[in-house]
């Protein structure tokens, strides 16, 4: 009877002891957070990731021609034509769109009566639209413009651009119909583009 409890007893040691075997305060521990601000943090350097040092092809000096083609879409002239046709497409679809869904497209106002015919009703839709196309085109090269200037000026490029963009354009459109007309517009086109900058950045 002793003998098997004291074969109990040592067995018993046996399994305590490899849990019981914990980190002694002489040995020390490696935290999580140790390794990896030694992998990530500061004490890792930054290394030129160079595509001829990593293998990679080697990148060719750009030709003249190609400068010149690069200084020339980043002009302001390009941009401003560049506005410029997207505007007058843009205008254009906005404004044979809203002549679809208008109900008094082709008719006569002396004759309201009578029916208008298809081309009577597709020659309305096509001067809208191109009434809209002129005017969103002169919008956007105003604004593409003024936006490239005050940006060439000022040497950033943030939000205030746009906005200093809108005031002008809008200010220019505005002031054909007076004074306040003037304001009111700066104001309006400066409020829309900082809306449309904040949403976009």
């Amino acid at each position: 009877m002793a003998a098997s409890t004291g074969a109990a007893n040592v067995a018993a040691s046996d399994l305590q002891g490899p849990a019981s075997a914990g980190p002694s305060p002489d040995s020390p521990t490696v935290q999580y957070s140790m390794i990896l601000d030694h992998l990530i943090g500061d004490k890792r350097p930054v290394k030129d990731l160079n595509p001829a040092v990593m293998g990679g092809l080697p990148v060719p000096a750009k030709s003249d021609e190609q400068k010149m083609i690069e200084r020339g879409m980043e002009s302001c002239a390009f941009k401003s034509v560049l506005a410029c046709v997207g505007g007058f497409v843009l205008g254009g679809a906005f404004g044979v769109f809203t002549a679809g869904i208008d109900t008094n497209v082709g008719f006569d106002p002396k004759d309201p009566l009578r029916t208008p015919t298809a081309r009577e009703v597709l020659k309305d839709m096509g001067q809208r639209g191109m009434s809209y196309a002129k005017n969103f085109a002169i919008v956007g090269a105003m604004f593409s413009c003024t936006e490239c200037i005050i940006e060439s000026h000022r040497g950033v490029s943030d939000w205030k651009n746009a906005v200093y963009s809108g005031c002008v354009t809008g200010g220019a459109i505005g002031f054909r119909a007076g004074l306040k007309a003037g304001v009111l517009g700066c104001g309006g086109f400066a409020a829309f583009s900082a809306a449309i900058e904040y949403y976009l950045r």
